[in-house]
């Protein structure tokens, strides 16, 4: 399902069938994209994974969700890219994401795992940190994995995942996640919608063939 573009989208829009029903097996997955390329790789995923996963095609701001998605660097800078948007948007977030990572994960968070955050906001309420590349601004190979570990982490942080105020599943009920290493990081459109359903598959519907690259 394609979300038009320009408008908000997300389950309190998207009509009473879509609305989260209690300890929902899945979240609601907004996938975003600016340019048409990722827009396109990105129906491939919504058209063959089995859940709640949509289009836009617009920017991630414009989602109604209570948690976005951060592809970041494994340190939590947040200066180019998407995560500059969300810096902007959010002044306390990157402060948040840098804390919690030196923290849990003494200063670098690993690629394959994710961490979530306040962003300081009323909505989205959360921010999830899953890095796509160790350094700020780094290329990736052709081979790379990266936008799968990342989604996994984005996907196992929703399901299995506990804040003070309860479990995240039941706080989040909608996601919103633009390219997973599709800017600075180079990787192909189709490459990422690829291992983004391959993620959704391992975490939620594991019984599924997939392939990752």
């Amino acid at each position: 399902m394609t979300a038009e573009p320009g408008t908000r989208t997300g389950h309190e829009d998207a009509g009473s069938s879509f609305a989260p029903q209690p300890d929902s097996p899945t979240p609601e997955l907004v996938l975003c994209a600016v340019d048409d390329p990722l827009a396109q790789a990105w129906t491939t995923v919504a058209d063959t994974v089995d859940g709640r996963v949509f289009v836009h095609r617009g920017s991630v701001l414009d989602v109604v969700a209570q948690a976005v998605v951060s592809p970041a660097n494994s340190y939590g800078w947040m200066r180019g890219g998407i995560d500059a948007v969300y810096a902007r948007a959010y002044p306390e977030v990157e402060q948040n994401v840098r804390s919690a990572v030196l923290a849990y994960h003494g200063g670098e968070l690993p690629i394959g795992e994710a961490v979530i955050v306040p962003t300081g906001e009323a909505e989205p309420a959360w921010l999830i940190s899953a890095p796509t590349m160790r350094e700020p601004g780094e290329h990736l190979p052709r081979d790379t994995v990266h936008p799968y570990l990342a989604a996994r982490a984005v996907f196992q942080q929703w399901r299995d995942g506990r804040l003070d105020q309860g479990r995240v599943r039941d706080l989040v009920h909608t996601i919103a996640m633009p390219g997973l290493g599709t800017g600075f990081g180079g990787v192909a459109p189709a490459v990422c919608a690829r291992q983004v359903a391959a993620a959704w598959n391992e975490v939620f519907t594991p019984g599924r063939t997939r392939n990752g690259r």
